[in-house]
């Protein structure tokens, strides 16, 4: 029992489990003589020791993990840069709920829906673009992405019907939907383990601050210039962004080599292993890709040229077809880390749609200005901001010392712990803006966008915790993973989006937002037997498949 976590005995290795170095056994690679480094291994030496690369990069040129460090590091930039643009869409609207209730002569909650129809846009696409993704790579995805962020927005700017906003809504999710459900993937694409949490926790930063830094500037821009020029402003940032899109993102998908001979290389990296026959007869039972391929193992070819590397495609990452491929996020619903993933990332982003409805619905005939409705967000940015920066240092630091601390070998498990200040800081967010903001005379409004702020930092540092998480613990089904992750986090907050303004005036912000905070500590609580089991747990859905069971594998 490693620091908590429950060990397993069914399998010889369990996947995820790996050797990263640092720690005190016998069997660390890590030494100060590269001498007696393992032959068969890859490691990285930028720091003061080496750490064996987690998966093993291939010989093939075209492998992502053997290009260069500053060009994954200007794919990711591209592709955040991108997604806030995406990320700006859902909260396009926030500081506008009372002017285009006024403009279009509708209800709030019609007002609410031109955000919970965006959403449900995105949820309903990822059942197109994941399934592409997996058949055929990212890059297509991306481009298609881009090009409908521009044509969707020019379209909203340009509505003369509130039907015509909201089918632009519509498409404008549909081209959020490859950001969001692809981008944490790619890191996994694009880096060994223990370079994973900075730029997981920039992805996710892009994919949240930005969401909350627009209602800042939007509502500002509809006192100034009207509520048609955000959407039109989009149009052009995105225009510009596309070309780099274009030539600076190629294909992060590959199709690694399945090695199921374990005994290898992983009986020599992870303490107290199996024998090597009990090795082989569990890869025979359950074949894995294993994150050690060794050099003979693995095919080189011809390095891509820059002119080939722009081609959407570039061959089929799979051979299962489009139909399985689906269907595979319905199933997986069931399985337990990925359930965690859901609640853990989904219901704070839930909390923030009905936080959004509080300031539109509240705030705005209070203050009788989109202006000052637009600023109550800076809290929001703030916390998004702070939330990048802790989980960016945190991610990565507590998984190399849990993993020092256990003799070096690294459990995926050891992300959850981030989840402990996600849960502090988003339940005091969600009790405090409740408190606040049923007596706005007695707090007034910083209180509030105080909260606001500690809610969404919680948020940003869970999402970080959860992806982490997913793409080290079952990295063989990560892009499933993120679309269940998708498909709840939207269809959550549509269901909130159609009901929001109803409980807000029936309750109160009060009792509702006590709720949200007690259903957010249950939440919370999830992570303590998905920390201590979730070894076992992968063990088991490593040797009972829920794909192939289900006839999708």
């Amino acid at each position: 029992m490693g620091l908590g976590i429950l060990d397993d005995y069914a399998l010889g290795h369990v996947p995820g489990t790996a050797f990263m170095g640092g720690g005190d056994s016998e069997l660390d690679p890590t030494v100060n003589s590269t001498s007696e480094l393992n032959p068969r291994l890859k490691y990285d030496f930028s720091g003061k020791k080496p750490i064996v690369l987690i998966p093993q990069p291939s010989d093939d040129p075209n492998d992502p993990l053997n290009w260069s460090l500053l060009k994954r590091d200007l794919i990711v930039a591209v592709l955040c840069l991108v997604s806030i643009m995406a990320a700006t869409l859902a909260s396009l609207l926030a500081a506008n709920t009372v002017t285009l209730a006024f403009y279009w002569e509708r209800n709030f909650t019609d007002v609410a829906l031109l955000t919970g129809w965006h959403l449900l846009g995105v949820g309903v696409a990822g059942f197109f673009f994941v399934p592409t993704a997996r058949l055929w790579g990212k890059r297509h995805a991306y481009i298609i992405g881009a090009i409908l962020l521009i044509v969707s927005s020019a379209w909203g700017g340009a509505a003369k019907s509130y039907r015509s906003l909201l089918w632009s809504r519509v498409i404008q999710g549909v081209a959020v939907t490859p950001f969001e459900a692809l981008v944490n993937a790619s890191i996994g694409d694009l880096y060994p383990v223990h370079q994973r949490g900075k730029r997981m926790a920039l992805t996710n930063f892009a994919l949240f601050g930005g969401a909350f830094l627009t209602p800042v500037i939007v509502g500002k821009m509809t006192h100034d210039m009207s509520w048609r020029w955000p959407f039109y402003f989009i149009a052009i940032f995105s225009g510009v962004l596309f070309p780099f899109v274009f030539f600076f993102v190629p294909e992060t998908a590959y199709r690694r080599p399945v090695n199921t001979d374990m005994s290898s290389t992983d009986n020599l990296l992870i303490p107290n292993s199996t024998n090597s026959a009990e090795l082989e007869e569990t890869s025979k039972e359950a074949p894995i890709q294993s994150e050690y391929s060794t050099t003979a193992e693995t095919k080189t070819s011809e390095r891509t040229t820059f002119l080939q590397s722009l081609l959407p495609f570039n061959g089929r990452k799979t051979d299962e077809s489009f139909l399985k491929l689906a269907l595979r996020p319905f199933p997986l619903l069931l399985h337990p880390a990925i359930l965690w993933g859901m609640l853990t990332q989904g219901t704070l982003i839930g909390w923030t749609v009905m936080i959004g409805v509080v300031l539109g619905v509240v705030f705005q005939p209070v203050f009788f200005s989109e202006v000052k409705v637009g600023y109550m967000y800076t809290g929001s940015f703030v916390g998004a901001t702070l939330g990048f920066l802790a989980s960016g240092l945190l991610s990565d630091f507590t998984a190399k010392l849990l993993a020092k601390r256990n003799n070096g070998v690294y459990e995926p498990e050891f992300r959850i712990v981030l989840v402990i200040p996600q849960t502090v800081f988003g339940v005091i967010g969600l009790f405090g803006f409740g408190l606040t903001t049923s007596n706005i005379p007695k707090y007034g409004p910083y209180w509030a966008s105080f909260f606001f702020g500690m809610e969404v930092m919680g948020m940003v540092i869970g999402a970080t915790a959860s992806a982490l998480y997913l793409v080290d613990a079952h990295r063989e089904i990560a892009i499933e993973s993120f679309t269940c992750l998708l498909l709840f986090k939207n269809f959550f907050s549509f269901a909130l989006t159609w009901k929001a303004v109803d409980w807000i005036s029936q309750s109160g912000t009060w009792r509702i937002f006590w709720i949200l905070g007690v259903v957010q500590i249950v939440v919370g609580l999830l992570s303590v037997p998905m920390y201590i089991f979730g070894k076992r747990n992968r063990s088991f859905f490593r040797r009972h498949d829920i794909l192939k069971m289900t006839g999708l594998r």
